[in-house]
């Protein structure tokens, strides 16, 4: 069978529907591009870079958006943490790669924003990481600033490129393939209709823990049925998830929205493992926040907020399309074999099916 996404293989899962595309780029303007490097010579690459750019071409160096970060746990990295706490704004567009490139990416897209015109006064890019190291030769040092522009210039609303692609291209997840991931939900409150988008990098979790809508499907295709890529069963690795919202939210809400990937993560099988580095961001295009620049508007600027009482729809939202965006990787992600010969198995999605429908019988 083909790789295909959860809903393609017709498994449904949450309260909400989907935006028409089931993916981050449901929200106007937000965009995301891929850049994949394969190669076997002159040493195993198996890696590359994914962006997510906030607004559209034209205006995303001079349409800033609110946002928020939760660090679930703190065994990893994302570059811009500190002034998005402290500001709450995200002034840039947002790129995850593998561990051992934060430092080129990060400096690539200060790079590319100066060249691009942003007025910004400086840049503190959002570059984000989990570690690829057991199929790529991560201490090759493959990625180049190049690498990350090119992702960047790639970035296109409409459907997203999962699986192995862009960072995702050399992750696991719970012991299969895994790598990106996305899906959305329309969230209807009061006379309006608001998107949640979720875009992850999955690379995280055991096999005995995953479950899809609740439904433990890691203890049924255990390593007797496709072998773990570990010699020895281990729960490790980092997830990250990027959640967008066309809702008019302020800094505080987009930090509480954040939060609720942990649901998501967790209905999948993520606990936040030790040597998990979860970290979650979220930012909201409702309001415009103008950048930061010399001469720039002193008078106040208004913005628009939900009142608290209408955010729990947004987030069982979060929770439900970040649930959905990792298991959209698991079941877009193809076997890959790698650095020294290793490789991940793919989820098999017909054993999927079978499991699910019979789940769901018995239920009935």
């Amino acid at each position: 069978m083909s790789r295909q996404r959860l809903r393609d293989l017709g498994i449904s899962i949450g309260q909400f529907e989907p935006g028409p595309w089931n993916a981050i780029t449901d929200i106007a303007g937000v965009r995301v591009g891929h850049f994949t490097l394969i190669r076997d010579e002159p040493t195993v690459i198996r890696t590359g870079v994914t962006a997510v750019m906030p607004r559209s071409e034209e205006t995303i160096w001079a349409a800033n958006a609110f946002a928020g970060i939760h660090s679930f746990n703190g065994y990893g990295e994302m570059t811009g943490m500190a002034w998005i706490d402290e500001a709450g704004i995200l002034d840039s567009p947002i790129l995850i790669t593998n561990t051992h490139s934060v430092g080129v990416v990060r400096d690539a897209v200060a790079e590319f924003a100066i060249l691009k015109g942003a007025p910004q006064r400086f840049h503190l890019p959002v570059v984000a990481e989990t570690w690829d190291g057991w199929l790529s030769d991560i201490g090759s040092f493959a990625i180049t600033k190049e690498h990350a522009w090119a992702a960047m210039e790639a970035a296109r609303t409409g459907p997203v490129a999962e699986g192995n692609v862009g960072g995702g291209t050399g992750m696991i997840a719970h012991e299969f393939k895994g790598g990106i991931g996305t899906a959305s939900r329309r969230v209807p409150i009061g006379d309006a209709t608001y998107t949640v988008g979720a875009l992850v990098q999955a690379n995280y979790g055991s096999r005995r823990l995953l479950k899809c809508g609740g439904i433990p499907v890691g203890e049924v295709i255990g390593p007797d049925v496709v072998p773990s890529p570990w010699p020895v069963p281990r729960d490790q690795g980092s997830i990250i998830v990027v959640l967008a919202t066309d809702a008019p939210l302020i800094p505080l809400q987009c930090k509480r929205l954040a939060r609720r990937a942990t649901t998501g993560l967790a209905w999948v099988g993520g606990y936040g493992a030790n040597s998990s580095g979860d970290i979650f961001i979220a930012f909201a295009t409702g309001n415009v926040v103008p950048p930061s620049q010399p001469g720039g508007p002193t008078a106040p600027v208004s913005v628009a907020m939900l009142p608290s009482e209408s955010m729990s729809p947004l987030f069982l939202a979060a929770a439900e399309c970040t649930e959905e965006a990792i298991l959209n990787a698991l079941c877009m992600a193809a076997t890959m074999t790698g650095w020294q010969g290793r490789t991940a198995h793919a989820l098999p999605l017909e054993r999927l099916q079978q499991i699910m429908t019979k789940a769901r019988a018995a239920l009935r």
